[in-house]
C-alpha cells in the first residue's frame, strides 16, 4: 500500500525508495511537526536506515523542499489547467476552487505539510516555492478580473479576493479527514459555489 500510495502522489520521483522517504517525512513531519521530527524518525518510519535518507535527500530541509514544491507544482497545474479554458470567468472560477478544494481534501495529510510547515524551508528553497505561490495566486487574480471586467464578480480589492479565495481550500487540509463525511469531490463543488457568492456573482 505504501509503495502504490508514495507512487499516485509523486509519479515523476524516481526511485521508489526516494518516494517512500517522501511518504514517511509527510506522515513524520505531520504527526511531530517539522523541527520534532529527526531524520531517524523517518528513515524508520520507512523502514530503511537513518543513513539510507542521505543517499537520495542531502538533509531534513531537503526532503522538506522536494515534498512542499511537488504539492505547490501539483496545485499550480490544477489551476493553470482550468484557468486557460475557454469558458466564463465565473464557471472557470467554481471550477479552479472545485479542483483546489478536492485536491487539499484528497491529499489532506501532504497538504498540512505543504502549506504548514513552509517557513521550515530555508531561505533559498522558500523563494522557489514562494514563487510557484505567486503563481497560483496570480492566475486566480486574472480570472477575478475578467470577471470584475465582465460585470460578473463584485469585489473591493481584486488581490485580497484572490487571497481570500484561496485561503478556503488551503484551510481545509487543516480540518478533513475521511470521517468528514463529504467526499472531496463533493466538498469542492459546495467550495466552489461559496466562493462565487463571497466574490459577488451575478446571476
Amino acid at each position: 500500500m505504501t509503495i502504490s500510495l508514495s507512487a499516485e502522489l509523486w509519479p515523476d520521483v524516481q526511485p521508489d525508495a526516494a518516494r517512500r522517504l517522501m511518504l514517511a517525512g509527510v506522515e513524520s513531519f505531520a504527526r511531530r511537526g517539522y523541527h520534532a521530527t529527526t531524520t531517524r524518525d523517518i528513515a524508520g518510519a520507512a523502514a530503511m536506515s537513518p543513513a539510507a535518507l542521505y543517499v537520495h535527500f542531502p538533509s531534513k530541509a531537503a526532503l522538506l523542499f522536494a515534498i512542499s514544491k511537488s504539492g505547490h507544482q501539483q496545485t499550480l497545474d490544477l489551476v493553470e489547467d482550468v484557468a486557460k479554458r475557454a469558458d466564463d470567468p465565473k464557471e472557470r472560477m467554481r471550477r479552479i476552487v472545485a479542483d483546489f478544494v478536492a485536491w487539499h481534501a484528497r491529499r489532506h495529510t501532504v497538504a498540512r505539510v505543504v502549506q504548514y510547515e513552509l517557513q521550515a524551508l530555508p531561505e533559498q528553497e522558500y523563494q522557489v516555492v514562494a514563487d510557484l505561490r505567486r503563481r497560483i495566486e496570480h492566475l486566480v487574480r486574472g480570472v477575478i478580473e475578467e470577471g470584475v471586467a465582465q460585470g460578473q464578480f463584485v469585489v473591493a480589492d481584486v488581490k485580497t479576493a484572490a487571497r481570500a479565495v484561496l485561503s478556503l481550500g488551503v484551510d481545509v487540509a487543516r480540518w478533513y479527514t475521511e470521517r468528514t463525511g463529504k467526499t472531496p469531490k463533493a466538498l469542492g463543488r459546495e467550495y466552489g459555489d461559496l466562493a462565487l457568492r463571497m466574490l459577488g456573482a451575478q446571476p
